[in-house]
C-alpha cells in the first residue's frame, strides 16, 4: 500500500469564476434599470403635476405628491445602496395604489371634468414593475391587473377627465398589456437564471464530491504508508523494550509517529471550489430536524455568501457534533435547544448551538477525553476557524463556531489558556 500513488485531483467544471448569468445579477440589473427609468418618468411627470395643481385641493395634493415622489426617491436610494430594495419597491407600489384610489377625493370640484389626465398616469408602469420586483408572482399579477382597471374607472369620472368608457378602456388596456409583458419577461429571466444557478450548484457539488473522494483515497494511501513504516515499527519496539533506555526510545518513536499522523491529516489535495452559505444552512436545518429533540433553527444573511468547501465541511461537521453532544448530555427532549446561523460582514459564517441542559465543568473533563477538543475545536482550527465552548453546571451549554477566525484570536486554545479563561474551549 505504501507504494501506491493517489489519483489526480479532478479539474473544476466551473473554473473561471461565477456564472455570467445568475439570479442575483438578473435581479440587480432589473432593479437598477427600474430605478433609472422611474427617476426619468418622475422627472417627466413634474410638468403634469403643475398642470393639475389648479384643479386639486392643495393639502391633499401636497400629501399625494410628497408620498409618491418621496417613496420613488427612497426606492432609487435603496437600489444605489443595495439595501432594502424589495421593501422600498413594495412601499412605492402600495403608496401609488393608495394615491390612485385617493385621487377623486382631492379634486377641488368633482362635478367639473378635469381637462387633462391625472399626473399619476405617467408613473403607472413604474408602479406595476415595482410590484413585480417586490411581490410574489400571483400578487404581482393581481396588482398589474387591478391598478390599471381602477385608474380606467377613475378616468370615466369627472375627477379623472370624464372621458368615454372606450377611451378609458384603451388607457387601462395599454397599461395592463405593458405591465403584463414586463411581468412575463421578468419572471422568465428569473426562472432562466435560477435554472443556471441550480445547474452550477449541482456541478459544484459533483466536483466537490469527486475531490473529497480523491482526498479520502490519497489520505488512506498516506496513512497506510505511515502505519506500515512508522506506527508498526513503534509498536514492535515498544513490545520488545526491556530497559529504561529502550522504553524511552520507544516513547520518542511514538511521538514521532503521532507527528506523522498529524501531518498526514493536515496535508491533502487543495479543493478551490466553494459552497453557497444558504445550501450549508439547508444541510444543517435538515440535520437538526433528524434529532428526536427539537432545535429551534434561525438563519440570517445567507442568500449571497459562499464558503470554501473545506471550511463548509468543517463548519458542518463541527455543528452536527455540537448538536449530537447536546442530545447525549444536555438532557431529554424537553430541554430547549437552539441552532442559529448567520453570515457576517467579513464574508464568513457564525453559528451558535445552545441548550438549557445540565451543563458541565469544563476544567474537570480529563485531557484524555478527546470528543469536544478534537471533533469541534481542532477541526475548526485546522480549517482556519474558531470554536468557543461555554458551559457551567446547571447553566446549559453554548457552542459558538466562527469562520474565519477573528484576527488576533487564537484558533486553538492550549490547556493553560483554557485554565486562565475558565475553560472557554472544552477538552
Amino acid at each position: 500500500m505504501s507504494g501506491a500513488s493517489p489519483a489526480p485531483v479532478p479539474t473544476s467544471p466551473v473554473a473561471g469564476g461565477r456564472s455570467p448569468i445568475s439570479r442575483e445579477r438578473i435581479d440587480r440589473f432589473i432593479v437598477r434599470a427600474l430605478a433609472a427609468f422611474g427617476l426619468v418618468f418622475g422627472a417627466q411627470t413634474v410638468p403634469s403635476v403643475f398642470d393639475n395643481l389648479p384643479y386639486v385641493i392643495p393639502v391633499g395634493s401636497q400629501v399625494s405628491i410628497a408620498a409618491v415622489f418621496g417613496t420613488l426617491v427612497v426606492f432609487a436610494l435603496c437600489v444605489v445602496m443595495s439595501r432594502f430594495v424589495r421593501l422600498a419597491a413594495a412601499l412605492f407600489a402600495v403608496v401609488y395604489a393608495l394615491a390612485v384610489a385617493w385621487w377623486p377625493l382631492i379634486v377641488a370640484d368633482p362635478n367639473v371634468n378635469l381637462p387633462m389626465r391625472p399626473w399619476l398616469w405617467y408613473l403607472l408602469t413604474v408602479a406595476t414593475t415595482c410590484a413585480v420586483v417586490a411581490f410574489p408572482v400571483w400578487w404581482a399579477a393581481v396588482y398589474t391587473a387591478l391598478v390599471p382597471i381602477v385608474y380606467g374607472l377613475i378616468r370615466t369620472m369627472p375627477a379623472g377627465g370624464g372621458v368615454s368608457f372606450e377611451f378609458a378602456a384603451l388607457d387601462s388596456a395599454y397599461a395592463l398589456l405593458l405591465g403584463g409583458v414586463l411581468l412575463i419577461i421578468i419572471q422568465m429571466a428569473r426562472q432562466a437564471s435560477t435554472g443556471v444557478d441550480e445547474a452550477q450548484a449541482m456541478a459544484l457539488e459533483r466536483y466537490a464530491k469527486a475531490v473529497r473522494e480523491n482526498a479520502v483515497e490519497a489520505e488512506r494511501v498516506q496513512v497506510d504508508a505511515i502505519v506500515h513504516d512508522s506506527v508498526l515499527t513503534t509498536l514492535l519496539s515498544a513490545a520488545a523494550a526491556q530497559t529504561p533506555d529502550e522504553q524511552s526510545r520507544a516513547a520518542r518513536m511514538a511521538e514521532q509517529a503521532i507527528g506523522h499522523l498529524h501531518a498526514a491529516e493536515a496535508a491533502g489535495p487543495v479543493d478551490r471550489s466553494s459552497v453557497r452559505l444558504d445550501r450549508l444552512a439547508e444541510r444543517l436545518r435538515s440535520a437538526a430536524s433528524a434529532f428526536s429533540a427539537r432545535f429551534a433553527v434561525t438563519v440570517r444573511n445567507v442568500s449571497t455568501q459562499v464558503l470554501p468547501i473545506q471550511a463548509a465541511e468543517a463548519v458542518y461537521s463541527a455543528t452536527v457534533q455540537a448538536m449530537v453532544n447536546s442530545m447525549q448530555h444536555a438532557g431529554d427532549a424537553s430541554v430547549p435547544r437552539t441552532l442559529t446561523l448567520s453570515g457576517n460582514w467579513r464574508g464568513g459564517v457564525e453559528i451558535e448551538v445552545t441548550d438549557a441542559g445540565c451543563g458541565f465543568d469544563q476544567l474537570s473533563v480529563p485531557r484524555e477525553r478527546l470528543g469536544l477538543r478534537v471533533s469541534i475545536s481542532e477541526r475548526m482550527a485546522s480549517a482556519g476557524g474558531l470554536a468557543t465552548i461555554t458551559s457551567h453546571p446547571g447553566q446549559g451549554t453554548r457552542v459558538a463556531i466562527t469562520w474565519p477566525a477573528p484576527r488576533g484570536v487564537a484558533q486553538y486554545a492550549t490547556p493553560e489558556w483554557e485554565a486562565e479563561h475558565d475553560g472557554a474551549v472544552a477538552p
